[in-house]
């Protein structure tokens, strides 16, 4: 009579030491799992870990063109360390372009211009201003431009209430609600040349 010897059993999931020690191997473990997975990773970046464990992580859109690209923008203590593509986003997937890839130096590069630079008419020299002052003189000259050229009626006498003194162009970064609210104000004003750079 004759018995087979059977392999011993067990669970899904496991495997025999030898087999895990014969992939403790370097050259050998990379191989057996197709140079992926635990085996591909040195101690020394084991040990590093990931660089963004223990920061926040924020959704947010790229604020360059118009293509809309999903970010993750992952800070520490609300100071900004890191911005990467969202693989969440169905429209970029992960991926970003140069810009939207160097966009943390939006805020941290310093070189970056916190001041308004300002050149008087008939000026050779810049100067700087704040910006609440900056924002005052354009609202100033905005008013004095449309009432100076407000027109009640054209040159065939109808009724138009508009201005051609200003015009309004939009940045590609400007969501429907933004771009609503400003066609609001400025049709409120008496625009009429308004206009949004963004071609998608």
């Amino acid at each position: 009579m004759t018995t087979r010897r059977t392999a011993p059993e067990t669970h899904p999931g496991t495997r025999p030491a030898a087999f895990e020690r014969l992939r403790r191997l370097p050259v050998v473990g990379r191989a057996m799992d197709w140079g992926l997975g635990p085996s591909a990773v040195s101690p020394e970046t084991k040990r590093a870990g990931a660089r963004i464990a223990g920061l926040k992580a924020t959704e947010s859109v790229c604020p360059y063109c118009a293509v809309g690209c999903g970010q993750v923008v992952y800070t520490r203590g609300g100071e900004l360390v890191n911005i990467e593509g969202n693989p969440r986003s169905p429209i970029n997937q992960g991926t970003l372009c140069p810009k939207g890839s160097a966009s943390r130096q939006l805020i941290q590069q310093p070189g970056r211009l916190t001041k308004v630079r300002y050149r008087r008419p008939g000026g050779t020299e810049w100067e700087d201003l704040e910006l609440e002052r900056a924002m005052d003189m354009i609202a100033e000259r905005l008013i004095d431009s449309r009432e100076a050229g407000w027109q009640d009626v054209d040159h065939h006498g109808w009724r138009v209430n508009r201005t051609l003194a200003f015009a309004h162009l939009g940045g590609a970064t400007l969501d429907n609600e933004e771009n609503y609210l400003i066609k609001k104000l400025w049709t409120a004003m008496g625009a009429v040349q308004i206009e949004n750079q963004a071609r998608i």
